[in-house]
């Protein structure tokens, strides 16, 4: 911020308090006659020095009061509004600093005016200047945009985003897809957008099955605002939908309702369950995590991944052909339950009691996994989640799966997609993985298989190029080091509990009780380059939110992996052309 920059500021609104101190991090400005200031509105003074160049103060207003001068008693209000008692209103606003410029910590003094600051002077403020890579988030209060410094997104200097808010009012998943919508249409990434991938779990719903659909509600100020920001008002232009078979669907056909082409179904071969390792992921909820079979889990994995021998669709086992995954259960079941055999599965040290425990939620598990883990269904189908050949968003439909299977489909796939990242030794291209309810798969208590990818996507995403977005409800309960791990903070609308948890110490005491009242497209975004959350409001999605909003989907969307492969691939063949399936 230079002294060339304060010619034009912006308008005068007041001038410095003297009856409140004033600190080089805070203080308070009193409000000129027929002037006004609002929450977030962006202010800047000068201190002027006898010995050094003047140094700018601008910060941020976190709080407004009015109050009459030369009043005594309540009583008096009355008296002062009828004319019989003389009194002023004197409106003052209290300011955090939000850059000083040069860094010479003096504060303001008393009396000096104090301007709003607007154009430069307001970029320089909020550190926009600085930003190197800017990614418009939406329009502040004064409705001019807001930006997100790239560097704290992509891990060039930090990664990972954290949404916080009331399920429903919050609007976390419509900030996140529109966040993912700028950072590869605002041209922030450069040429490393094109590769750049999205990975989308969708948990409620089917509102997320129509990213690549334009709204049909898009009017001209949403387009216009969306102009602003620098962006292009328009659907995802490249998305792949994958959903889970349908129950007792021997064909495998997605279980979606509202959008019925461009949709893939994903499943897991018994072959693949027992070659990955996959067994873990199925004892991956908030009861399994407090028992005691861990040992039992492993030893059956491993022995799994020894004996299974790939038979038909199915797996073989000791001679015997499992052709689903009840099959694969029962046969389990039935190793350990026998004396011969069950050490062989459990190991030697571990109790009947410890192997019944295991049996007993291992069998729970069939009704849930069943359509998941399959051996009736053709191994060179495409059933794969593998956002290197899909896409660049790849939605995940999980909302008709039972909570069980949820967490496995959830753990699976990020630890598929966090090891080819980890094979590739590059963080380019980009992956965001986006997911909602992220208390209920890294609680802050106990520990489960998801728990521990998402704390090592947390911990080393970063350097190989996956940014997770996590959304939930309840910051308080995630798992402390993942909220750590987060370099952007987003609040919505809070239930007043969690608003009072330390883990909003990021909000000054009025966005607190701001966030309790925050309409659907309000948003507080801490970021590191920024000492005060910025609130902002974030234009309504261009692409459809569901089924009644969706406009016609550009052609070369329509197209599922399926229905793009050569016919013969589906029913187990090899090839691979544009041809549609004949039957």
């Amino acid at each position: 911020m230079t002294d060339a920059g304060l010619d034009t500021p912006g308008e005068p609104v007041g001038r410095v308090l003297g009856t409140a101190d004033a600190t080089p991090l805070q203080f308070w400005t009193a409000v000129a006659p027929g002037s006004y200031l609002q929450l977030d509105d962006v202010v800047v003074t000068r201190r002027e020095l006898p010995d050094r160049e003047p140094v700018t103060i601008a910060g941020v207003v976190t709080q407004v009061r009015a109050r009459h001068e030369g009043a005594q008693f309540d009583s008096d209000v009355f008296a002062i509004a009828d004319g019989t008692l003389p009194a002023q209103v004197q409106e003052a606003a209290e300011v955090t600093t939000t850059r000083v410029d040069p860094e010479f910590y003096v504060p303001p003094t008393p009396g000096a005016v104090v301007h709003r600051a607007e154009g430069d002077a307001r970029a320089r403020a909020l550190h926009f200047d600085r930003m190197e890579r800017r990614i418009p988030m939406g329009m502040g209060r004064d409705g001019v945009p807001v930006y997100l410094n790239a560097d704290f997104l992509d891990g060039s200097r930090g990664a990972h985003v954290s949404i916080s808010g009331i399920s429903g009012v919050a609007t976390k998943t419509s900030f996140a897809t529109f966040l993912l919508y700028s950072v590869f249409r605002s041209g922030v990434l450069g040429g490393d957008a094109v590769n750049a991938k999205a990975l989308i779990f969708n948990v409620k719903g089917e509102d997320l099955l129509f990213l690549d659909h334009p709204n049909t509600r898009l009017d001209e100020p949403t387009r216009a605002a969306y102009a602003k920001l620098g962006l292009t008002a328009g659907a995802f232009p490249d998305v792949r939908v994958y959903a889970p078979p349908r129950v007792g669907d021997s064909a495998g056909t997605p279980d979606v309702s509202s959008r019925l082409t461009g949709v893939d179904a994903f499943y897991w071969t018994l072959s693949e369950f027992c070659a990955d390792r996959l067994l873990p992921y199925v004892f991956a909820d908030a009861d399994d995590e407090r028992q005691q079979y861990t040992m039992v889990v492993h030893s059956v994995t491993a022995h799994l991944a020894r004996y299974a021998q790939p038979a038909d669709g199915g797996v073989s086992i000791d001679g015997v052909r499992l052709g689903s995954y009840g099959d694969l259960v029962d046969h389990i079941v039935d190793q350990l339950n026998d004396d011969e055999t069950r050490s062989d599965w459990a190991g030697s040290a571990v109790g009947l009691g410890t192997v019944n425990a295991f049996a007993r939620r291992l069998i729970g598990s069939k009704k849930d996994l069943a359509r998941l883990i399959r051996g009736d269904l053709a191994t060179r189908r495409p059933h794969s989640i593998n956002t290197s050949e899909s896409a660049q968003v790849t939605v995940v439909d999980l909302h008709n799966l039972p909570d069980r299977a949820q967490r496995f489909v959830v753990g699976v796939t990020l630890k598929s997609e966090f090891e080819r990242k980890e094979k590739s030794g590059t963080a380019k291209p980009l992956l965001f993985v986006v997911l909602d309810e992220l208390n209920k798969y890294a609680p802050r208590e106990g520990s489960s298989p998801i728990k521990e990818v998402l704390l090592d996507i947390a911990e080393r995403g970063r350097s190989l190029g996956v940014i997770l977005i996590g959304a939930q409800q309840t910051a308080s309960e995630v798992e402390r080091r993942i909220v750590t791990n987060s370099a952007i903070r987003v609040v919505g609308r809070l239930d007043p509990a969690e608003a009072s948890r330390p883990e909003y110490g990021f909000l000054p005491p009025a966005q607190r009780q701001r966030a309790l009242l925050a309409k659907p497209g309000t948003m507080f975004v801490n970021q590191p380059d920024i000492p005060v959350p910025l609130c902002l409001e974030f234009p309504f999605p261009a692409w459809a939110t569901r089924v009644s909003e969706a406009g016609r989907a550009p052609s070369e969307t329509l197209r599922s992996i399926t229905q793009s492969a050569d016919p013969f691939a589906v029913v187990g063949s090899g090839g691979g052309t544009d041809d549609d399936i004949p039957f």
